[in-house]
């Protein structure tokens, strides 16, 4: 089996979270410079065997697209012209950062840690991940 890479995609930075090649374990690849992340991704699925994408779709509360929205979807047309050979598919992001701010506490991380948002980033990525994966069980 190949693995699925899950994507939290932002304005500055995108994290980044992946499989085990069983798809069982999820777990925080990186966080990536969102100007870099297109060619990271493309350099990282010609090494490593991935069978889908799953992209953070960003929603309000009330289900509103968020601002965000419109740069996800750019990034998604490309990476379908781009790479068709690989599927990427929108999953409901609403309240991983939350989420993802709520681990680190129960984590234990000092405040210093709990303020690097890249670190944000690749846990909410792996948040997406293990929603995903819990929705296809």
């Amino acid at each position: 089996m190949a693995r699925i890479l899950s994507i939290d995609y932002g304005k500055k930075r995108t994290g980044l979270a992946v499989t085990d090649p069983l798809q069982i374990i999820a777990g925080g690849l990186a966080t990536v410079s969102t100007s870099e992340v297109f060619d990271w991704l493309k350099a990282y699925t010609a090494r490593e065997a991935v069978e889908r994408i799953v992209i953070g779709e960003p929603r309000q509360p009330n289900g509103a697209p968020s601002e965000n929205l419109a740069r996800v979807q750019q990034f998604v047309n490309r990476w379908r012209k781009a790479v068709p050979s690989i599927p990427i598919e929108y999953y409901d992001e609403r309240f991983t950062s939350v989420l993802a701010h709520k681990a680190m506490l129960e984590g234990g991380l000092k405040k210093k840690a709990r303020q690097d948002k890249a670190l944000v980033d690749e846990i909410s990525a792996t948040i997406i991940l293990e929603d995903y994966l819990q929705s296809k069980r």
